[in-house]
């Protein structure tokens, strides 16, 4: 939704005129498939990653035309997203662009069948790509990378119908920031290395774990911790006391992520395709802690083999590792040279304008 909202705003942007719509397809089903579809997959998440790791890596080979599997899949999705393929048969849409490989399935289903002709626009969301992605007739892909883009050729997709663009952000992040007004606007010192520790819009995963770990290295830091929704992890990291040589600041939910990451020399976080986009694009060192098996860990190969990154095995050496890379200046300078060089913060602007000039071409 992230990334759907990112080419949204970046279309409003470029094109005040163009009716925009962001549809979260969810939305339009029953309780049922959206708790199956969204909540099964945040239990995966938290309780057992390596089975959603598994199912990842089982999902990723090659589609036999005549699966029962997929068929049956994709019967059951049409079943109860007919709300979603009316919107789409029923209003005169010039062009669609899918940040998920849902609503591309459908859509894809339905031009087989003949019954639907609108373009469609697929948005890869992870630094690799996956076989689920790949859904044809589909016009044209986007991809973060050129590896990413090498492997939907590999599923058959022609070259000429992909283009790497990165990782659709908000707006906001293609912007500069000013480093010392941003300190000033969130009550910062800015003296010593900030670290940024976020846990996404959920709040979920170890978070006081990671946190006492952050508090227990002897170099001095200003520590920021951002615990999302989760008013109850919030308040148990209010009450605990930090050592006299920290700073530190801990909050909810933020829609200034982008300004604390301005400001950030680490940031601590799972790799997510949005949150490690986000970090590059800003040019701070990631630590990457607890990679979900499958699309996170493809993630932080990508931020490791390219330098951008160190990885967090466990909690119980994260205050060594920790210490390594603060009392190593250049190495630090050199990680976040190496994210600004991958950072593709006007990916959204991208894509807004491949989706309009698919437009003008009809």
């Amino acid at each position: 939704m992230r990334a759907a909202q990112a080419v949204e705003l970046a279309l409003r942007k470029t094109a005040p005129d163009a009716h925009v719509r962001n549809v979260d397809v969810l939305t339009l089903t029953n309780a049922g498939f959206r708790k199956i579809y969204g909540q099964a997959y945040l239990d995966l998440v938290n309780k057992a990653p390596h089975v959603l790791g598994f199912i990842y890596d089982m999902m990723d080979k090659p589609r036999h035309p005549r699966s029962h599997r997929d068929r049956f899949r994709l019967a059951l999705e049409k079943l109860n997203l007919a709300k979603f393929l009316d919107l789409v048969q029923d209003e005169p849409w010039d062009v669609v662009v899918n940040t998920h490989f849902l609503p591309a399935e459908l859509i894809a289903s339905l031009r087989r069948e003949g019954k639907l002709q609108i373009p469609q626009i697929t948005v890869t969301t992870d630094f690799e790509t996956h076989r689920l992605w790949v859904n044809e007739p589909c016009d044209h892909y986007t991809t973060a990378t050129e590896e990413g883009a090498a492997y939907l050729e590999h599923w058959k997709v022609p070259r000429e119908h992909v283009s790497v663009t990165g990782i659709p952000i908000h707006p906001v992040f293609s912007e500069a920031k000013d480093r010392n007004a941003c300190l000033k606007a969130h009550g910062l010192a800015g003296d010593r290395p900030i670290l940024l520790q976020l846990a996404g819009g959920f709040g979920v995963g170890p978070i006081e774990q990671l946190y006492r770990g952050v508090l227990s290295v002897e170099v001095p830091l200003e520590i920021i911790v951002v615990a999302g929704r989760n008013a109850a992890v919030r308040e148990q990291l209010e009450k605990i006391d930090p050592p006299k040589r920290h700073l530190t600041k801990v909050l909810g939910f933020t829609e200034q992520i982008d300004e604390l990451m301005a400001v950030a020399d680490i940031v601590l976080s799972k790799p997510g395709g949005l949150t490690t986009s986000e970090v590059l694009a800003r040019g701070a060192a990631m630590v990457v802690v607890n990679p979900i098996p499958g699309q996170e860990s493809r993630n932080s190969d990508f931020l490791l083999e390219n330098g951008a990154a160190i990885k967090v095995n466990n909690v119980g050496t994260m205050p060594f590792k920790l210490t390594q890379l603060l009392e190593d200046p250049k190495r630090l300078a050199a990680i976040k040279a190496n994210a600004r060089k991958l950072a593709k913060p006007r990916a959204a602007f991208d894509i807004a304008r491949l989706a309009l000039d698919r437009v003008k071409s009809k």
